[in-house]
């Protein structure tokens, strides 16, 4: 019954028109040079590795980055990252593979000779000069012409929105104006590549939030190619047109910020990549067929009992395998012990009364903690959608959970 439901619904979706197809293949190129096969990647790393010692701090890695795009190196501290946006600033050598930048290979190229520029997360103004002289110093190094420097200078200080403050010294800055003058600094010299290191780590939060579009904005409008460091998923998901999630110097998983999101690859993905519920447990079933291709797999999960918990998933998995299933709290739908529960989307075997742990209040929505009847606790969010004075749940009360199938993924690694 179940998966009679799920067939229908996805069969009645309408297939794209031909006109659709057509605006959709004509705007890749533009929006998503990676799914072009015409598209040639402006920077590929090749099977890079780098060793410090005995500990590999970057691990056979290689990656394609196309011209244009704001590209995200994500993951916790020690995996590699800063290493990588060193080896392809020049201050770091691979001890294998290579590294191109606009089809040439950087091996012999000095860090002062490559079509990159660095964005330090101090800053690392001169605290002697002024606004203006701080970004016309990499010009004037240049030998540049003064009034193309003046010009130059004045041009790249208006975009960060900054001219008005070309006379001032950097302690007569706030920390967001600092930003925009190392930004500034930056860009002023045209570079091909522009790289951040944890550029946006000094700011406070809302500050950090309004830079980080305002970032997008300003390299949409250079047409700069832009590769950021982070270990904020937040900073990276908002930003990037890509990102690569790495792990002990190896990349886990690459995609768009939805696809990371919505389909992790494995445990360490799901987890690190926001919040996440995971089950852990063995196949218990598979009906093949759902939709696409893609089956209804039944997991059998001990900490929950007799309970099992049923997920679409996009490829098929032996009976007994060892799996896991994350739902994110958000897809999960939260109601009232002995309420109608309707999760979202179709179906609904998935189930799990329990009891109201914690609550959060986070203004837009709250997070709330249930305790199944074995101790698991599971994490649900609310939406705070309407005006009131006091969270929809409280502390003691019992609860259903529920959620779509299709709203869950199947985990293999």
């Amino acid at each position: 019954m179940i998966r009679d439901t799920l067939v229908a619904a996805r069969n009645a979706a309408p297939a794209a028109s031909a006109t659709t197809s057509a605006v959709a293949a004509a705007g890749v190129a533009k929006t998503r040079p990676w799914l072009d096969t015409a598209a040639q990647p402006y920077v590929r790393i090749e099977g890079v590795t780098k060793r410090f010692g005995p500990a590999t701090a970057v691990d056979d890695v290689s990656l394609s980055i196309y011209r244009g795009e704001f590209f995200a190196l994500l993951g916790p501290s020690g995996c590699g990252k800063t290493t990588l946006l060193r080896m392809l600033a020049g201050f770091e050598t691979p001890d294998e593979g290579r590294i191109l930048i606009d089809g040439a290979d950087m091996a012999a190229v000095p860090p002062y000779e490559r079509p990159v520029n660095m964005m330090f997360q101090s800053y690392a103004l001169f605290p002697h000069m002024t606004v203006e002289g701080n970004v016309a110093y990499g010009l004037k190094q240049e030998g540049l012409p003064r009034a193309e420097i003046r010009d130059r200078v004045a041009a790249t200080l208006d975009l960060v929105e900054m001219g008005t403050f070309a006379g001032r010294k950097p302690h007569q800055l706030s920390g967001g104006q600092r930003q925009r003058v190392a930004l500034a600094r930056a860009l002023v010299k045209q570079p091909k590549l522009l790289l951040l290191d944890e550029p946006l780590a000094a700011l406070d939060r809302k500050l950090r939030e309004r830079t980080q579009f305002e970032l997008v904005r300003i390299q949409e409008r250079v047409g700069i190619t832009f590769v950021i460091v982070t270990h904020d998923q937040e900073e990276a998901m908002t930003m990037a047109s890509r990102l690569a999630v790495m792990e002990k110097g190896r990349v886990r998983q690459l995609g768009t910020p939805a696809e990371v999101y919505e389909t992790p690859s494995s445990r360490f993905v799901a987890d690190f990549i926001g919040s996440v519920n995971l089950f852990v447990g063995r196949v218990a079933a598979a009906h093949p067929g759902v939709g696409g291709g893609g089956e209804l797999v039944e997991v059998a999960v001990p900490d929950l009992g007799d309970a099992r918990i049923a997920v679409v998933a996009d490829k098929g998995v032996a009976a007994g395998a060892e799996v896991a299933v994350a739902v994110r709290p958000e897809k999960i739908a939260l109601a009232p012990a002995g309420a109608a529960v309707a999760p979202a989307g179709q179906g609904g075997p998935n189930r799990l009364a329990g009891t109201v742990s914690e609550i959060g209040y986070l203004g837009q929505l709250s997070v709330v903690h249930v305790e199944l009847p074995n101790g698991t606790v599971l994490r649900a969010s609310v939406a705070n959608a309407h005006r009131v004075s006091e969270p929809p749940f409280a502390r003691g009360d019992a609860v259903v959970l529920s959620f779509a199938p299709e709203s869950a993924v199947l985990l293999t690694e």
